[in-house]
C-alpha cells in the first residue's frame, strides 16, 4: 500500500563565514536562501559573520537553542587556510556528526572539480535537535549540496528515508 505524505516546510537558518562579504556581495548566503525558500521552506535567520570560531559559534550557538528553527546552513570558511574556522566552530557543538554527507558532498564534487574537492572539510550534524550543514563558501559547491544532498533529505516526501522523518527523535537520551 503506498502512503502519501505532504511536504513538511522547515525553519532554517543561513549564515555566511567571511571576512569580505556584506549583504550586497553575499552571494552564497543569498542563493541558499533562494533556493530553500523556492523548495518550500523557511529562511528565518539570515548573517554574516567574520572567519572567526568564536563569532561563528556564538550564532550558531544561538540558533540551535531557538526551538522555531531546524536547521542551520553555514556557507564559507571550510577551506584549510589559516582563516578557515567554520568546522573547529561548529565540530564541538554537535551531539552527532553525519559523515556520509561530507563524504558524499567531496564524491559529488570530485565529478565537477576533480581532486580540488579534497581541500572541502564540509560537515553536517546535529546539535540540540537541529541539524547543521557547513558548506564551502562558492555559489557551485552551495546549489550542488543543496540540489544533489539537503533538499531531498529536508524532503518529508522522499523515500525510502529521510532526515524530517528523524526529527520527533533527535532529542532521544
Amino acid at each position: 500500500m503506498s502512503e502519501e505524505r505532504n511536504f513538511i516546510p522547515l525553519n532554517i537558518a543561513v549564515l555566511t563565514v567571511s571576512d569580505s562579504r556584506d549583504e550586497a556581495t553575499d552571494k552564497s548566503g543569498a542563493l541558499l536562501v533562494r533556493l530553500l525558500t523556492e523548495s518550500g521552506h523557511n529562511a528565518v535567520q539570515k548573517s554574516i559573520v567574520p572567519d572567526d570560531k568564536y563569532r561563528i559559534r556564538e550564532v550558531v550557538s544561538r540558533w540551535i537553542v531557538d526551538e522555531a528553527i531546524s536547521v542551520v546552513l553555514t556557507t564559507g570558511g571550510t577551506g584549510v587556510t589559516g582563516r578557515d574556522g567554520t568546522p573547529e566552530a561548529v565540530t564541538p557543538l554537535l551531539d552527532k556528526v553525519i559523515d556520509g554527507f561530507g563524504e558524499t558532498f567531496r564524491s559529488l564534487s570530485y565529478q565537477t572539480i576533480g581532486t580540488s574537492t579534497l581541500q572541502s572539510r564540509a560537515v553536517a550534524g546535529v546539535a540540540n535537535g537541529t541539524y547543521l550543514f557547513c558548506l564551502p563558501g562558492s555559489g557551485g559547491a552551495c546549489k550542488d549540496a543543496w540540489t544533489m544532498l539537503i533538499s531531498s533529505q529536508l524532503d518529508y516526501r522522499t523515500r525510502p528515508c529521510n532526515l524530517v522523518e528523524l526529527m520527533p527523535r533527535l532529542r532521544e537520551k
